[in-house]
Order: C-alpha cells, then structure tokens, then sequence
C-alpha cells in the first residue's frame, strides 16, 4: 500500500512539478523493489513517455528519474488540461501533449466522430417580458424598448450602473444556457459568475432601505458589495442572507442537494420557507451547507473549495465522483445528451480533472475510451455509452 506523501510525489514528478528534494526522497523510496513495480503501474496508466512508457521496464524509469536527480534539472511549470480517471488518493494529472500515444488517438480519424453541441443565445428577459438576445463576446448596449440604457455588455460581462433608482423594482432575468458561462455585475458592485444551465432573477437597481434580493436557478459564484442591507440569495427551497462575502450556491433541479460553499465572510442559511432566525444555519470559511431537498435538513461539513469553484476558470473537478455525476455535468458544460447503459460503472468513483475550455467533448471521450476501455457511439448528436 503506498503512503499518500509518495503517491503524491509520483503525481508531482508526472506533472513537472516536483521539487530536487522531492526527487530525492522518491529515488530513495524507489530503492525497493514493490515501489518500482507501483510506480511502473503509475506511469503505464499515465503513458508517461518522458519516464518510459514505450518501455516500461523499471530500471529504464529508474535510470530517467536518477538522471533527472544527477542532472539537476530544475522543474519546469506545465498547464494542466485533463487528469485521468484514476481510482487513486492523489489527484494525478495528465499535461495534454506530454504523450504522443494520446495525441495520435485524438488525431486519428476513424476514432473519432464529429460531435457538434448546440449553442444557444444568453438572453435577458426585461421587466416588461421583452427578450434580448446577448451577443457572443460582443460589445453593446442593453436598452429598453424606450431607449433607456440598462447595463453593458463587454464581452462574457454584463454591468450595471446604479443611477436614481425610482420607488419600485423593476426585475431583470439572464438566462445563461447548456454549454456557456456569464459573468454579471448587478448595480451595487456585486459580482455574479453564473454557471451553465442558470438564470438569475435581479432588480435593474436595488431600493434604498430595503434588503438586496436576487433568485437563482443553477449555479453561481457570489462576490456581494458589502453594505449595510443584507444580500439575500433565494434558491428555492433555500434562502442564503449575507453582508459582503464570497460564495457558491449550486442548486440545480435534477441534484438531490442545494449546496453553498463560503470562502470568505459568513452566511445564514435557511429553507426559504423559514424566517426565524434560530432556524437559520451560519457557515464558517471553508465550510459547505447541503439542503437535502427529501429530507428538508441541512447537513455541514469542511470541504475544499477549490473543488466547487474551479468552474468559474473553465475547469471541473471531481474528486470521488460517481460515473453518473461526472456524466451529469458534462452533459451540462458541452451541452450534449449522454445515455450511459453501462450501468454497473454508474456507481463508479473517480477523481478528475477536465479543462472545458480547451477540451472538446470528443477528445474527453477519447480518454475514457483510452484508458477505461469505455465503449460509446453516437447517434444524431446523442452519446450512448455501451
């Protein structure tokens, strides 16, 4: 059994980014002969070609990790684009272009099918039902069907200006599709990153003297402006109040929880149909807040958050993810359909890590179909995994 400080070290070493005295404690820890043979296995399944893999015999990966350490080779940072689905502690993560077995399998035409995703419109629903069409990466402005300017569009950012705001909200609605992201700030500074598959309900400006509340379907990461009126996040059957603070609310239709991960400040969460406030649970940095929507119970734990908001730089990580979650969210991101009839792998655990903005759909199933021999066809633009 490998400790979890060496499987670390080997993922490091895999990534480019292991230390010198690091590769010195895996040399030493490579001395015996059960930790050649693990290693070996490592490096098979990650078709390491820098350690051997077209041959890997433990004394060739030896001899390039002793001439890595004797020629002092100062480690260089690589970008990290997929790790592979390992049924490991350690993260272990793949640099795309460190293995030309991969590349040739991503390159070769008769393994791969075009898969071409739907790409819908980001649209703004107005106070008056008027729909607005956002353009992709365009600049505009967002105006009523009077001319009043509302907020600007900078690329994937919508802004909004706070001016005199009237007596009465006046409610704004983004819905952001399958397959896009989209960034808001809302008229008090508040920053919104919304996720695939989410609409956010907000007032074009917030009334002085009353409570700051917006309702959010999906995903979102909050950055809230602090100020003297609460923030107030309705995610039905959840209810998030904050001040100024950092977090994460994920409350997608098909998940059994509502989930709310704070990273900096601190938050009160509640059902939404309750306003005492004893019945409100307060999160601490760091911690996660799950509603179970069968049980109507919210559920704490520490987690780490790096792990719920890796979505916001275009990347999805899963760490001891079922096979269907993973397939879930994937299909949400790509904005494809997956029926998955492999049943017994539905239950599977992995970890990963999948760069969405750079990697295709098809070239993510080409890892699985390398190296979990996944079997998958499609059929009008629908995956089916035999």
């Amino acid at each position: 059994m490998i400790s979890e400080k060496f499987e670390n070290l080997i993922v490091k070493f895999l990534c480019g980014a292991i230390t010198q005295k690091e590769l010195e404690e895996l040399e030493q820890w490579m001395a015996e002969e059960e930790n050649q043979r693990i290693f070996q296995e490592y490096v098979r399944v990650n078709y390491a070609l820098i350690l051997g893999a077209n041959d890997p015999d433990s004394s060739v990966i030896r001899a390039k990790l002793l001439e890595k350490i004797h020629g002092n080779q100062k480690p260089h940072s690589k970008r990290y684009t997929f790790a592979l689905f390992l049924k490991y502690a350690a993260l272990v993560i793949l640099t795309l272009g460190l293995c030309y077995f991969l590349e040739r399998e991503l390159t070769n035409p008769s393994n791969t099918t075009a898969i071409v995703p739907e790409r819908e419109a980001i649209t703004l629903e107005l106070e008056t039902g008027e729909v607005v069409v956002i353009p992709e990466n365009g600049s505009t402005r967002i105006t009523t069907s009077n001319g009043t300017i509302i907020g600007r569009q900078q690329g994937q950012q919508l802004t909004y200006d706070q001016k005199s705001p009237g007596n009465q909200l006046q409610y704004n609605t983004l819905h952001v599709p399958f397959g896009r992201r989209f960034n808001l700030t809302l008229s008090d500074g508040t920053k919104v990153f919304l996720n695939a598959g989410s609409s956010l309900r907000y007032p074009r400006e917030f009334l002085p003297g009353r409570s700051r509340e917006v309702s959010l379907e999906g995903e979102a990461y909050f950055d809230v402006t602090h100020h003297q009126m609460p923030f107030e996040v309705l995610s039905t059957p959840v209810k998030v109040r904050v001040y100024g603070t950092q977090f994460n609310v994920s409350n997608y239709q098909e998940d059994p929880d509502t989930e709310v991960v704070l990273l900096k400040g601190s938050v009160g969460l509640s059902a939404s149909q309750n306003n005492e406030e004893n019945q409100m649970v307060v999160l601490k940095p760091g911690y996660k807040g799950a509603f179970n929507k069968s049980e109507h119970l919210i559920h704490t734990q520490r987690v780490d958050t790096t792990l719920f908001t890796s979505w916001i730089r275009g990347d999805m990580v899963f760490r001891n993810t079922s096979f269907e979650n993973i397939l879930k969210k994937l299909e949400r991101q790509y904005n494809v359909t997956i029926v998955n009839n492999n049943t017994s792998l539905a239950k599977e655990h992995f970890n990963a890590i999948i760069a969405t903005k750079d990697e295709s759909i098809e070239q993510v199933l080409s890892y699985f179909k390398t190296l979990h021999d996944i079997q998958y066809s499609i059929v009008e633009n629908k995956i089916v995994i035999n």
